[in-house]
């Protein structure tokens, strides 16, 4: 058998360097070997080029007396093989390898097998390592339930639901494309995990489709998606003369029109970046026109005010416009219609004005300035106040005072109030209807207990992403679909299925009460007018 030809064609097949291969088959010989002589036998192998073989020797060591054939030998047989050996020398002896037998050979051939599959895989991985935070292609090899495996040639890689593009569907041998999140070295091969969620892989089809991006002419400063949807993209340019809206958008629209199409037609709003937060977030709410911003510095905060007519169109499908606007600009955006912000200012110019020494020009100021209730004025300090409306300090002083009077007048009527109300509501004599529609809410609101107990019981972490992804209500976590529940929550597709379940039960639960509820309500209607015919009778 020609060793050298069975190392090259290996080495071709698998691609592989020779060294590999002859290393896997030296530790496949050494391996046999020792469970032939043992392991105590002091055994080494070399790859002879000359010959085209793999020599085992067998070192023995020269004693007077031999107890250990593997072990020991003569010094009359060591000089045979070495004419200046001495008593105590290790002497190498060269053995025959064909005498190991089938299985031997068998026993070879796996661990040889073992050991090019290792180095394949660490190839494999080698090469693959480096490609994390590149945009990969390949073909869809099969579409699991919950995972797309994309055969990439040398490797499979897995697209996870987490990272797809809500509503995409992919068939067998599609082409697809998608975004190294993850190289792993597993035992069973190097494992790569891809995305097309990620706002990365937009940022990379930017770069492949404008060459500005590329050159870094034009920079992407910050990204915000709800995929396959709508996302939003900040860019700002550092040469002076390179419009950086319109390199990305090209003309007609034809660069980010390519990129749309990768994305399912993802709509793609490119806006040019501002150091000024206030012309940032004016620019991330187009196409709506704002009309006025007012900056909450010390809690990250701005009211957006707009017309009516441009209300929704602000505010988008679902809060969508105003959602990723503010993922875009790091700032929490309240959205208001004129009118409803010049009711406000109104009510908070009243209560202001109700401080003797306070005018309807000192109250917009202090409007202005971020004082919205009587405790933001009582909490004020003098020195602030004295500033802002030129007082002095007397003046100031017994503004304030008199702020603090009003806000203790002011809470101990609503605590007046209260009492007031439950005295009445214990006095007043409560009908049947009325007593079935207490217990009727009693009901709804322990059935509501139920519900919340079941959705905290996937955890509190998961409580809170739900509320941040904006389901205040069961309501609305079963009326989108779990995907996309996964795609705004951030939570793995299993734990959303399992609370969708479990209000999809309560609902189906309350509906079935609600019937019954009604039933209840008209008999006790029923009731109460025999009641009162038979009173007229």
């Amino acid at each position: 058998m020609n060793l050298s030809a069975v190392i090259s064609a290996v080495s071709q097949d698998k691609n592989l360097e020779k060294s590999v291969i002859i290393d896997a088959m030296e530790q496949a010989i050494l391996h046999v070997a020792q469970r032939h002589y043992g392991v105590d036998s002091e055994l080494e192998v070399a790859y002879n080029n000359e010959t085209q073989e793999i020599d085992l020797f067998q070192f023995r060591t020269v004693v007077q007396k031999v107890e250990h054939k593997d072990l020991e030998m003569t010094l009359e047989d060591a000089l045979k093989l070495d004419e200046s050996s001495e008593m105590g020398d290790s002497i190498g002896v060269r053995l025959d390898t064909s005498k190991f037998g089938r299985i031997a050979a068998q026993a070879a051939k796996q661990i040889i097998m073992q050991k090019v599959n290792e180095a394949e895989r660490k190839r494999v991985y080698e090469s693959y390592k480096d490609k994390q935070g590149e945009i990969l292609s390949g073909y869809v090899r099969r579409v699991d339930r919950r995972s797309i495996v994309v055969d990439l040639g040398q490797v499979e890689a897995i697209i996870p639901i987490r990272e797809q593009i809500y509503g995409e569907r992919f068939r067998v041998k599609d082409r697809i494309q998608g975004y190294v999140i993850e190289v792993s070295d597993l035992r069973r091969g190097a494992q790569i995990i891809m995305s097309r969620a990620c706002n990365e892989f937009l940022i990379k089809l930017f770069e492949q489709q404008v060459t500005e991006v590329y050159d870094g002419i034009v920079e992407i400063v910050a990204v915000a998606r709800d995929p396959g949807r709508r996302a939003k993209m900040s860019v700002t340019s550092r040469d002076s003369s390179v419009d950086p809206v319109g390199a990305c958008v090209g003309i007609k629209g034809v660069r980010v029109q390519a990129i749309v199409n990768e994305l399912g037609g993802e709509k793609i709003d490119v806006i040019p970046w501002e150091n000024d937060p206030a012309v940032l977030v004016c620019n991330a709410l187009s196409p709506a026109v704002i009309s006025k911003v007012i900056v909450d510095e010390e809690n990250k905060s701005m009211e957006v005010v707009v017309s009516e007519d441009y209300l929704s169109l602000a505010i988008g499908r679902r809060g969508q416009n105003v959602r990723l606007a503010a993922q875009l600009t790091g700032w929490r955006l309240d959205i208001k219609s004129e009118i409803s912000m010049e009711k406000q200012i109104e009510a908070i110019r009243t209560v202001l004005s109700t401080i003797e020494g306070l005018g309807s020009m000192h109250a917009t100021i202090l409007m202005n300035e971020g004082v919205k209730t009587m405790a933001d004025l009582a909490e004020m300090p003098e020195r602030t106040l004295i500033r802002l409306l030129n007082l002095d300090e007397d003046t100031a002083k017994d503004i304030i005072e008199k702020a603090k009077a009003k806000l203790e007048e002011l809470l101990a009527k609503e605590e007046a109030a209260k009492g007031d109300l439950a005295e009445e509501v214990s006095a007043s004599p409560i009908s049947k209807k009325e007593r079935k529609k207490q217990e009727i809410a009693q009901k709804r609101k322990e059935e509501r207990a139920t519900i919340l107990s079941a959705i905290e019981s996937v955890g509190e972490a998961s409580v809170q992403a739900f509320a941040e992804a904006g389901y205040g209500a069961i309501g609305d976590i079963i009326a989108d679909s779990a995907e996309e529940v996964a795609t705004k929550t951030g939570l793995p597709i299993s734990v959303v299925k399992s609370v969708q379940k479990i209000a999809e039960n309560h609902m189906t639960k309350l509906q079935e009460q609600q019937e019954k509820e009604v039933k209840a309500l008209e008999d006790v209607e029923d009731e109460e007018q025999e009641s009162e015919l038979s009173n007229i009778d």
